[in-house]
């Protein structure tokens, strides 16, 4: 069977059920016909990252949302959102879907960045990759994970009503014309268990008498008690109505004001600016904050990250935009301070820069439509109501955009990891 064919056997079903319908973006391969087998050994350390990491964090995040908004201003929160990002689910939660991305380097896993306030990748890693881990017969890493999704709504639905919020009016809301966000919102949507969950595009979204509402054919405004936006909230910040109106700062106020819940809360946002990595950084090598064991796990898992360059021509560098998103803005050094790659695209580039110690992804072999090639691999993985959860593969260049693939993966029996096995892909049909 050629790879065409092998490709429209493995995807056209997840078509047909609407479930993963992005396989294909701007007429582009995005999901590959291939599988990365990997060891249970290296599922086990991605977990175990991921949990350590997700645990300091939340406790910083937790401190910083105490402080005053002269730190928010420091880690490049834009002032509209300051109010708002005091509220957490809970004190040790600043978020309750996360993503944290990592390079497996010479040194062990390092992670790049902490994508806290609406990660994506979440249909593939969830629902996806057992599909295809179930055509190759390797084992899914991911096995059973929907149900994460499931508790941690549950669980942060009980928190915010514990804390007095109204839960009964649940929407879940996205660009309904994109078709990837709006598959994503759907598909959590169904995996909530929230009763009488909703799905409105944000383009019906209106604040009608101090309330968030859904605008309804016959004209009437149906409040929101539970919001969940798959919706940056550095962009709500900037959004206005037609005529000028700051609707998204009126949001965020209503946040503020415990008027409307959401998920995820405000204070992902603390955790998903790269400031914060430099923050905790200063702190490590400050000896400040943290306990012995949190200090171990930033050794580990971080890179040394600054908000000014510190590199001084001794390490390859790169920077990178405090609120940037998919590699915009991504600009790499090397050691010496020349430009060795920068990023193509337009946005990201008048935020604030974090400078990052450079590591470089792995080249790994993967087939697809156009034949063998060389791809450079970012590991995902999920932070889900504060435990870590499954695991996403993405292979694209040494900057990873938009258009990056998607990479199933599967478990390997006999101990046997992607550095164990090559030709990634070929056909075992």
């Amino acid at each position: 069977m050629d790879y065409e064919a092998w490709r429209e056997r493995l995807y056209a079903p997840l078509r047909e059920e609407g479930t993963f319908t992005w396989d294909r973006m701007y007429d582009e391969e995005y999901a590959l016909a291939t599988i990365l087998p990997i060891s249970e050994t290296f599922r086990g350390e991605i977990a175990e990252a991921t949990e350590r990491l997700g645990a300091l964090i939340g406790r910083t995040v937790g401190i910083a949302r105490q402080a005053d908004d002269a730190l928010f201003e420091e880690l490049g929160l834009p002032a509209e959102t300051w109010r708002a990002v005091r509220i957490a689910v809970s004190e040790s939660l600043p978020t309750v879907i996360g993503r944290f991305d990592f390079a497996m380097t010479g040194e062990g896993l390092k992670m790049l960045e902490f994508n806290a306030d609406t990660p994506t990748g979440i249909v593939e890693a969830f629902h996806a990759n057992g599909r295809i881990c179930a055509a190759y017969g390797l084992r899914d890493p991911n096995e059973g994970m929907a149900d994460h999704l499931r508790d941690a709504f549950l669980e942060a639905a009980a928190a915010y009503r514990d804390n007095g919020y109204r839960t009964d009016k649940v929407v879940f809301s996205a660009l309904d014309w994109h078709e990837e966000d709006a598959g994503t919102t759907r598909y959590l949507m169904r995996q909530s268990g929230l009763p009488g969950a909703r799905f409105a595009a944000l383009s019906e979204l209106r604040v009608f008498e101090d309330r968030l509402c859904v605008l309804r054919e016959d004209g009437e405004h149906e409040p929101i008690d539970l919001l969940y936006r798959l919706h940056a909230l550095e962009k709500l910040a900037e959004d206005r109505d037609e005529d000028g109106y700051p609707t998204g700062a009126h949001v965020l106020d209503l946040m503020a004001d415990r008027r409307l819940a959401v998920l995820n809360p405000p204070s992902a946002l603390i955790a998903q600016t790269k400031a914060m990595q430099a923050l905790v950084w200063n702190l490590y090598e400050a000896g400040e904050f943290y306990t012995e064991e949190e200090r171990e796990a930033i050794g580990a898992y971080m890179l040394p990250t600054y908000m000014e360059n510190r590199f001084g021509g001794g390490v390859p560098y790169v920077t990178k935009p405090i609120l940037g998103r998919e590699g915009g803005g991504v600009t790499l050094y090397e050691a010496d301070g020349t430009l060795a790659e920068r990023d193509g695209e337009e946005l990201y580039w008048e935020q604030p820069m974090i400078y990052q110690k450079r590591v470089e992804l792995p080249l790994v072999p993967i087939r697809h439509a156009g034949g063998m090639t060389e791809q450079r691999l970012l590991w995902g993985s999920f932070w889900i109501g504060g435990r870590a959860s499954a695991i996403v593969a993405r292979a694209g260049g040494r900057i990873t955009g938009n258009l990056a693939y998607y990479v199933p993966v599967g478990i390997a029996e006999g101990g046997r990891g992607q550095d164990q096995l090559s030709g990634i892909g070929e056909d075992v049909s």
